[in-house]
């Protein structure tokens, strides 16, 4: 059973995607807390001018102990929800497996398979594209 998220401060990832034959996909991954003290959530890290949090951080900081974790190596650690409605049976389901991309025809992909059909829903990362078959 998926825990749908309250806010976004709790995520790390979020997507809405539309898919051909009135299908679509809402996925998301919440924060895992710190290793080392277990007080916080980890977060990237906030510019000390604005409070922002840097988008293009190569790292996740925990804001209690200022522990740092590698990029990847932090994201491969998580665990994606979604909640879909199958292109292929229609159907809607629920999914949660590893939030770490595999490369699927070029591009870096989450796959989600339909519980009912086992249809495959690959959930590409934004602005890249599957390359065509020739």
């Amino acid at each position: 059973m998926v825990n749908e998220p309250e806010s976004m401060d709790e995520l790390v990832h979020h997507t809405l995607r539309v898919l051909p034959n009135d299908g679509q996909i809402r996925l998301w991954v919440y924060r895992k807390e710190c290793p080392s003290c277990g007080k916080a959530k980890m977060g990237k890290p906030k510019d000390p001018k604005t409070g922002k949090a840097k988008i293009r951080a190569k790292e996740y900081v925990c804001p209690e102990c200022n522990h740092e974790i590698e990029k990847k190596e932090y994201e491969d650690t998580l665990m994606a929800e979604a909640v879909y409605t199958c292109p292929e049976c229609s159907k809607e389901g629920e999914w949660e497996g590893s939030f770490k991309r595999k490369t699927i025809e070029g591009a870096p992909t989450i796959r989600v398979v339909c519980q009912h059909c086992e249809a495959n829903i690959d959930v590409t990362k934004k602005f890249k594209e599957k390359k065509k078959k020739k």
